[in-house]
Order: structure tokens, then sequence, then C-alpha cells
């Protein structure tokens, strides 16, 4: 599902442009072009809400551990 979300992007003096966005947390994106930056914001973006929990969602990691006792006889 694709979301909309806003990007300032600006020319930073090295040549390069910067994408960031106040909507998604930690989205900062470089590239040598705008379409570039565009598309590794879009990477990125997808990324974060693959990693994201919503209000009512947990997330489990199960670990199992085995122990053992031995007694010599």
């Amino acid at each position: 599902m694709e979301h909309i979300i806003n990007l300032h992007i600006e020319k930073l003096p090295e040549g390069v442009y910067l994408a960031t966005s106040s909507e998604v947390q930690g989205l900062i994106a470089q590239g040598r072009t705008i379409e570039e930056t565009i598309e590794i914001a879009r990477d990125i973006a997808k990324e974060v809400e693959e990693q994201m929990t919503y209000p009512g969602e947990i997330r489990v990691t199960v670990l199992r551990e085995v122990r053992v006792v031995a007694h010599a006889r």
C-alpha cells in the first residue's frame, strides 16, 4: 500500500541533494540527482514502515533456552 509523504529536498553546496521528512522520523536521503534522492527516500520510508509497530500491536521475540544438568554416578 502506497502512502504519500512530504519531502523537503535541498541542494547542498557539495552538489548533492538531501531529502528529509517531518512525517517519517529518521528519514534522511542523499543522492546525486533529485530523482535518485526521491527513490532512496522511498526505499527508506518503506523500510521504516516495515519495522514500525502500531498502537495495540506487540512485537514478540521468542528465544528458546535449553538447560541440561548432568550428574556423575
